[in-house]
């Protein structure tokens, strides 16, 4: 059925009611000033009377039902179809894929009507999907970055792997760079399914009570072959008999991220220092470093995924560890803060709420 017909067909409709509404109340009215003028006054009427005013009130009530059908199209046509054929437009250059897509407010004089309620509603989510759409372009683009580079220098040393006159030292450093790249990958996807595990809220959290300093020293002291290996100086000041009652794997990844990326941008003979205090009602763990440090332009990014500061990729990372550490820290409750300063280093803080004290450590 075609759409003229439909608006037809709904058009005689609202007539039908209209019309029936309007004759039922003027019956009723009429009814009840004729019972009124027989009982009260003693008027009587006669047959021909009678017919007339049925008449009479009969084209009164199509004349009515008419004009009211007539002010009901055109309130619909100006109130009700216009704001809602934009509406549509603006749904149908979203289906299309055009997030740019916005709509105009509907200024009208029933300022009740919900549909400037509606738009502001649609706007807002064509602003989320816009957004949406930029982070999973900026993803792709990224993640092919990523999974490329890798796997190129696994290519090429693999292809002079297979020369035949290779020395028993060459052939060892082109199978170490294979292996390093690989894991370089390996630890890329592995962070990717983490960080979406996070993201789609598919882990949650297992709370237990435990030792935070001691968790702490754990994770610390498996990057001692890379402290060692670099010659750089370890402070640390951890503050004994904290304790947290949250999730130790997932905050494991923190300490873990923080540490790597501490170590990784220091340079030879720097120092990094791991402090654990009680402030209030929290526990603050604050991870510093004598590095490159970073501006305040990167700072407002440095949790974004794929964000690096060092744009240049000399350093190898794939900017999802600090977009992992934030993740983590919201699902627990805390809270995370970076100070840096370009050639001198940076400090990562995390606020995490202590267990109440007194209580006895249940995996004591």
């Amino acid at each position: 059925m075609s759409r003229e017909k439909k608006r037809l067909l709904a058009a005689i409709r609202r007539y039908v009611v209209f019309f029936l509404l309007i004759a039922f109340v003027i019956s009723c009215c009429m009814l009840l000033f004729l019972h009124t003028m027989q009982t009260s006054v003693g008027i009587s009427f006669t047959e021909k009377g009678i017919k007339t005013a049925a008449i009479l009130t009969m084209g009164n009530v199509l004349l009515l039902s008419l004009l009211c059908t007539v002010i009901d199209v055109v309130r619909r046509r100006f109130m009700v179809e216009r704001p809602v054929r934009r509406i549509a437009e603006g749904a149908e250059k979203i289906m299309k894929g055009d997030f740019s897509a916005r709509i105009e407010p509907f200024r009208s004089i029933d300022s009740e009507s919900g549909f400037d309620t509606i738009i502001e509603y649609f706007n807002r989510m064509a602003e989320e999907l816009s957004g949406v759409e930029t982070l999973r372009t900026d993803f792709i683009s990224n993640v092919s970055h990523e999974l490329k580079t890798p796997l190129a220098v696994i290519q090429n040393y693999g292809t002079l792997l297979q020369s035949p006159d290779l020395t028993e030292a060459q052939r060892m450093e082109y199978a170490k760079a294979i292996t390093e790249q690989s894991r370089r990958l390996a630890d890329l996807i592995s962070n990717i399914l983490k960080l979406n595990r996070l993201e789609n809220q598919q882990i949650y959290p297992v709370t237990k009570r435990y030792n935070l300093g001691e968790q702490l020293a754990e994770c610390l002291l498996n990057f001692e072959s890379t402290w060692e290996k670099k010659n750089i100086d370890i402070e640390t000041d951890l503050e004994e008999e904290i304790f947290v009652e949250s999730d130790d794997e997932l905050l494991s990844l923190v300490w873990n991220n923080l540490f790597s990326n501490a170590l990784k941008f220091t340079e030879p003979g720097g120092t990094v220092s791991v402090t654990l205090k009680t402030e209030g009602d929290f526990a603050a763990v604050r991870v510093s470093d004598t590095g490159c440090g970073i501006s305040k332009e990167t700072g407002k990014h440095i949790f974004e995924k794929f964000y690096q500061g060092d744009t240049s990729h000399a350093t190898q990372g794939n900017g999802l560890g600090l977009a992992l550490v934030k993740r983590v820290v919201d699902i627990v409750g805390g809270d995370i803060f970076v100070e840096s300063e370009v050639g001198k280093g940076s400090s990562f803080t995390v606020k995490i709420r202590r267990a109440a004290d007194g209580e006895i450590p249940k995996d004591s």
